[in-house]
């Protein structure tokens, strides 16, 4: 579990971030969102062989895994052939969760090397009309 927050990710810097999943397990990115209308943003490769994905949202930590809306299904990618891209809009404030599912491989750990940038929205005041 790697809890960030979205001054964290905004500080992230150009650099890849690694993620060493071993075998029979996953890793969970949960993302703290107190404002709406970012862009959380994701571009994800694995090593040595596909990773299983998927991004849920989650009102707040209170909230039982049963009521957690599932924003993306779990699936698995190609990861290691090539780059994953994906986003999500932030429309309610909560936990988006970034999970990276390894339980399919018996045997063999994978590396996720990933990279999350958010984005606030484009508000124009027209203050640079004359």
């Amino acid at each position: 579990k790697l809890p960030l927050t979205v001054e964290e990710i905004l500080n992230f810097g150009e650099g890849n971030r690694e993620l060493f999943i071993k075998s029979s397990t996953y890793s969970i990115i949960p993302i703290t969102v107190t404002e709406m209308g970012l862009t959380i943003s994701w571009i994800f490769s694995s090593d040595p062989k596909s990773i299983s994905f998927s991004v849920v949202y989650q009102e707040s930590e209170e909230t039982p895994l049963d009521q957690c809306k599932v924003l993306i299904p779990m699936t698995r990618c190609n990861s290691h052939k090539e780059t994953i891209r994906g986003q999500v809009k932030v429309r309610n404030s909560g936990i988006y969760t970034l999970i990276f599912d390894n339980t399919f491989s018996r045997f063999i750990s994978k590396r996720v090397f990933y990279h999350l940038t958010v984005e606030r929205p484009v508000i124009y005041d027209g203050s640079d009309f004359p």
